[in-house]
């Protein structure tokens, strides 16, 4: 409905044209700041959850690997163009769900799991803590782990509904080469990699309390599968000592004998893979863990115990260890993927960001060494170049074109026949200058994936707190019977304010956008869009402005009727606006998003008890004069009444609605409703305490006992 003030004496157009206004229904205005707050929620979104790292399609991936450098001079070639041979025939992954760093190199690993401490700290192995980045949850972690990439937080969301992985990933390259692969265990690897097994048997990850089937339906399959030879990589995926976590936390009791059990699974692969080596090559076993747990036994955060998980390569290709294992080396879980690719022979992933685990390929020659790690170097720095518009400034990438020369003088004396102590001290320092390389490059990378688009979240958050604003100021005119809300199209006051603000937001986006350092989604969208976006924040500024001065004006007003409250906000109102930005205030730290119930059970309570207040005013605590008003205003509508009678004069049920309503609140509830009214805020205090008692959560008070607890 739109209409403009009416033209008087002595008032011009120009004055009612800067006096126009529009008026909203309410459902429309609500409607319109939904779609705004959309747009809002939207852009944030986009900012928040940025896009990863990715090269080209999968089906793409398989192009020759490149050759080694070029040694300078005329007439010297390298023959070596092809992917190195694999390392090892066979290789087993025990991937052990929720295994903390501390379950295997702490005091549990040597109470709990005595062969594998052995291994550890006597046998051919090599050991690492592997870092992983959140969320540390399973489905992103598998990702990480095949993919060597850097899922994010909006893999989260597609957790509980794993779809098929389309990324070039370590299982599809080991089946496009011809492998053969086995898996038993989560079935978020079947969800993940379909049609990529030979065989397998998914077990699910929902039935928390299931501590032994879980792994035992994983565990008997091992006998017949480790007597066979028609396999090439084994993958065993076991959940139960997730499941005790979650239930009973990371110093229960059932964790000492799930890790003696998870002890005995290890300890019989192993000496399967040892009897059955032949001389041609040797066999791997991995053991890892996708994310650890915390104090409390969730996971999903980034406290030290979720973030640490074992990672450990044992095989006869190592060399025994001579000295106890005193603190294993730190390496990020995506490195995995690319050791792996290697010790496989397959091409490494394309979109991974891990580097190579360089002792456990320490085995072999200086010149193998050098070309892993050159292949690795040139997958990253071609990743870099495929996400990064100014690579070639990168450190990272400097480092490798640095490193990629002196291979290239390193392999022109080798292929001299140059034996000497310069060509392996030279080896050491090629080698020393790619792993920095690797590293650099990694780093950039991974960068890429955590930072976040600020300025899309910035514009965001201010469409979305806005249209908030406007909300809460509008509450008391949608709440009225007529149930409208005055929109200004253009007051005086505000139209110069109009354009300046969307000068100067404009002015704001050419500065952010044309920085040598922002790149963002916002930035990207057309000049007209942007404008658009400019010009909405600069509207819902003015209107906000607008309904604030209208709220002052009206609050200087007299009151028409004395005997009614002349303001427009309740106790209940107020604290409901209290509530609202107290909560929303909360939210900022990490500590009170861990406890939110604490702020919902007060905010319940309070609620409750000042609409008991309420209530108990309407009903007993009546003024005199309230009382006679309404009396008043009810005998006039009967005499008004009686008249129309007579006069044969029809009143419409709408006014005789509106005129019922003035009556005495004490006529308005009567008998037992009234009682019922009184004492529903107390049943639901009542039901909200035996709620509260049943289930202790959040992470402070979580290990408390609860009703919970004793019904179990």
């Amino acid at each position: 409905r739109a209409g403009a003030a009416p033209a008087g004496p002595g008032r011009c157009c120009c004055c009612r044209w800067w006096r126009a206004r529009m008026k909203l229904r309410s459902g429309v205005f609500a409607s319109s700041c939904l779609l705004v707050q959309a747009l809002g929620v939207a852009l944030f979104l986009r900012g928040f959850f940025p896009v990863p790292v990715r090269s080209v399609p999968r089906r793409e991936a398989r192009t020759d690997p490149p050759a080694e450098p070029a040694p300078p001079g005329a007439g010297m070639v390298s023959n070596w163009t092809k992917i190195p041979p694999p390392l090892f025939k066979k290789v087993v992954i025990v991937l052990i769900d929720a295994l903390r760093d501390d379950f295997v190199f702490g005091s549990k690993g040597k109470q709990f799991m005595p062969y594998t401490t052995q291994v550890v700290e006597k046998g051919t192995s090599y050991s690492f803590i592997a870092e992983a980045k959140p969320p540390t949850v399973t489905m992103p972690r598998i990702k990480a782990l095949m993919t060597g990439s850097v899922p994010g937080f909006i893999d989260v969301v597609v957790n509980l509904n794993s779809p098929a992985l389309l990324d070039d990933n370590l299982i599809w390259q080991a089946k496009t080469a011809g492998k053969r692969i086995i898996f038993y265990g989560d079935d978020t690897w079947v969800k993940l990699f379909p049609k990529h097994f030979v065989e397998y048997d998914g077990t699910t990850s929902f039935f928390v309390s299931d501590f032994t089937e879980v792994d035992d339906n994983v565990t008997r399959h091992l006998d017949r599968v480790l007597k066979r030879e028609d396999w090439d990589l084994l993958i065993l995926h076991y959940l139960g000592l997730d499941h005790i976590g979650h239930v009973s936390g990371p110093n229960s009791p059932l964790v000492g004998p799930k890790l003696r059990e998870m002890d005995n699974v290890l300890k019989k692969i192993h000496i399967s893979l040892l009897s059955k080596e032949k001389a041609s090559l040797p066999n791997l076993l991995v053991v890892c863990g996708d994310h650890g747990m915390s104090e409390t036994g969730s996971h999903g955060g980034s406290s030290e115990g979720e973030v640490h998980t074992p990672l450990l390569f044992i095989s006869s290709a190592f060399e025994k260890r001579s000295a106890p294992l005193v603190q294993p080396e730190h390496v990020q879980q995506t490195d995995l993927a690319s050791t792996l690719a290697i010790g496989l022979g397959l091409p490494i992933s394309r979109n991974s960001v891990g580097n190579l685990i360089l002792p456990v390929v320490g085995g072999k020659t200086m010149r193998e060494q050098l070309r892993f790690v050159h292949l690795n170097g040139f997958q990253l720095s071609r990743l870099l170049q495929e996400n990064t518009p100014a690579y070639e400034k990168d450190p990272g990438y400097e480092h490798f074109k640095i490193a990629e020369k002196s291979h290239g003088n390193w392999i022109k004396l080798y292929l001299e026949g140059n034996n000497s102590e310069i060509l392996l001290n030279l080896g050491k320092k090629v080698l020393k200058q790619y792993l920095e390389a690797l590293k650099t490059l990694s780093s950039s990378l991974s960068k890429q994936v955590a930072q976040y688009d600020m300025y899309s979240m910035m514009v965001g958050t201010v469409i979305i707190m806005e249209v908030l604003l406007l909300l809460l100021l509008s509450v008391p005119k949608a709440l009225t019977k007529r149930a409208e809300f005055e929109v200004p199209l253009s007051p005086p006051l505000f139209s110069l304010l109009f354009y300046l603000m969307c000068l100067m937001l404009c002015a704001v986006h050419v500065i952010v956008c044309t920085s040598a350092e922002s790149l963002c989604y916002f930035c990207s969208m057309s000049w007209l869009t942007a404008v658009g976006v400019m010009m909405l924040i600069s509207a819902l500024t003015c209107g906000i402005l607008s309904a604030t001065a209208k709220i002052f004006e009206n609050s200087r007003l007299p009151p028409k009727n004395p005997t009614v409250s002349s303001s427009s906000w309740s106790e209940v109102d107020v604290l409901i606006l209290a509530g609202t930005i107290g909560h929303v205030l909360s939210l900022g730290a990490s500590s009170f998003i861990e406890e939110e119930h604490q702020t919902w059970y007060f905010l319940i309570n309070t609620l409750c008890l000042v609409l008991c207040q309420e209530l108990c005013r309407n009903n007993f605590l009546l003024k005199e004069c309230d009382l006679q008003h309404s009396t008043n205003v009810k005998q006039n509508f009967d005499s008004i009444r009686e008249t129309s009678e007579c006069k044969n004069i029809d009143i419409p049920a709408e006014s005789n609605s509106k005129l019922g309503k003035a009556t005495s609140s004490s006529d308005l509830i009567k008998g037992s409703d009234k009682w019922i009214s009184l004492a529903t805020p107390w049943i639901i205090l009542i039901c909200c305490r035996l709620l509260r008692s049943l289930n202790q959560t959040g992470v402070q008070w979580a290990h408390r006992p609860d009703f919970g607890h004793w019904l179990t």
